[in-house]
């Protein structure tokens, strides 16, 4: 393999495979060309060729576009001691930035290269990102909720707040000042691991959850809705919101309006494969969680063929759910409900960069965009295994600087 490339000339990339984020088929024998730090062209490698130089040599590797995780909790790390997540929960900044700043490499040793924070209840993600980010060397997109919204007395507390008594949802997005990227709302409870399919009544009515979108509309920020059931699917769809979060046992009506309504859907599907793997086994919980993940993967099934948009999304920093890994394991699940590695793929690249509002920077490597990009050893089958980690990463035509230390799972 040749040296780290220089910006002042252009550099060439040799890959066996190339799965390039849009959805195509999978290109085999490519020579991508950068210039400073965007995608020039992709060209077949022709054998007997002259050698061009300097030559990054990834023929035993398929190269894919850096990856999105569309929901993180970056405050919490993934352990499953109920102790030590119960601190996690009560520390201060102070103590939450290294951590915040530990899952952030975890992301990046993965080629994750975007996130979007889901909120907690001190907006220490959203603190980091204004103040600690920029000064981190960290080369990764953060897009941070702050504090998420809930009604009173409902599921939420874990990641925001409720409106002020007297003050509608609407209001209460209205008057915040937090400088946040997007929005995030509460409107249902958790999944129950006991009584498989129970859904919980939404926590805003109809009206309340239209109005606070339409406030976030015309403050220009993106509105991503927690929403597990029916009717608080429905209500989160009809409401105009950007993207569902969780969408367990929403049901095939809620499918047809998502696509309809052009919704996309962050399925968060390992949550579940976390809580069976952690469990004892055997246990009541543990088989109820085994149940709705296969639920959730038949919702997968039939998303595909009504044609919604799903993009990946972890939910990392729950039990289980490791910043960093678990993005290969809901990739895994993809493939496990019928998806092709384009279409999985596609998920957790393009699609992620557009819910983000990243399309321009991010998701494809096609001519024209940053030369950013994972070499995973070996051919596509091999995924998402060979994600654990990759073997390179790049940045804009730059190697990253992968960090070595153990996962951030206990901190």
């Amino acid at each position: 393999m040749a040296a780290i490339p220089s910006r002042k000339h252009s550099t060439h990339v040799a890959a066996g495979w190339l799965v390039d984020g849009t959805g195509g088929p999978v290109r085999t024998n490519v020579l991508l060309c950068i210039r400073r730090d965007r995608l020039i062209s992709i060209e077949p490698l022709q054998a007997g060729a002259p050698p061009v130089e300097p030559l990054l040599d990834y023929r035993a590797c398929t190269l894919l576009p850096g990856l999105v995780d569309a929901h993180v909790h970056l405050f919490m790390s993934g352990t499953d001691d109920p102790g030590i997540r119960e601190r996690q929960l009560e520390s201060p900044y102070e103590e939450r930035e290294p951590v915040i700043e530990r899952h952030l490499r975890d992301h990046l040793s993965r080629g994750i290269l975007a996130l979007r924070d889901g909120g907690d209840r001190a907006a220490h993600a959203l603190k980091y990102r204004m103040t600690r980010l920029p000064r981190s060397g960290l080369p990764l997109h953060v897009r941070s909720a702050g504090r998420a919204w809930h009604a009173a007395g409902r599921y939420g507390r874990l990641v925001g707040r409720s409106p002020e008594s007297g003050t509608s949802l609407g209001e209460a997005v209205s008057s915040q000042a937090a400088p946040v990227d997007h929005v995030k709302i509460v409107n249902s409870g958790l999944n129950s691991l006991i009584h498989f399919g129970k859904e919980t009544r939404p926590q805003f009515g109809a009206e309340e959850l239209r109005a606070a979108v339409a406030a976030c509309r015309r403050r220009g920020l993106p509105v991503m809705i927690h929403a597990n059931g029916r009717e608080a699917v429905r209500q989160a769809v009809e409401a105009g919101c950007d993207s569902i979060e969780h969408g367990f046992f929403m049901g095939p009506d809620n499918l047809r309006r998502m696509a309809d309504r052009g919704t996309y859907w962050v399925p968060t599907a390992c949550t579940m494969s976390a809580y069976a793997r952690t469990l004892p086994k055997g246990a009541r919980e543990s088989l109820g969680a085994e149940k709705n993940l296969d639920h959730q993967l038949h919702q997968i099934r039939e998303a595909r063929r009504a044609g919604v948009s799903i993009a990946l999304g972890t939910d990392s920093g729950s039990p289980g759910v490791h910043h960093g890994r678990a993005v290969a394991e809901e990739l895994g699940l993809f493939l496990q409900a019928g998806m092709k590695i384009e279409e999985a793929t596609r998920c957790a690249t393009w699609n992620g960069a557009r819910l983000l509002g990243l399309e321009d920077c991010a998701g494809r490597l096609v001519p024209g965009m940053p030369a950013s990009f994972i070499a995973a050893r070996g051919e596509p089958h091999r995924l998402p295994e060979s994600l654990d980690p990759p073997i390179s990463v790049y940045i804009q035509g730059l190697p990253a600087c992968l960090p070595d230390q153990p996962p951030s799972s206990t901190r």
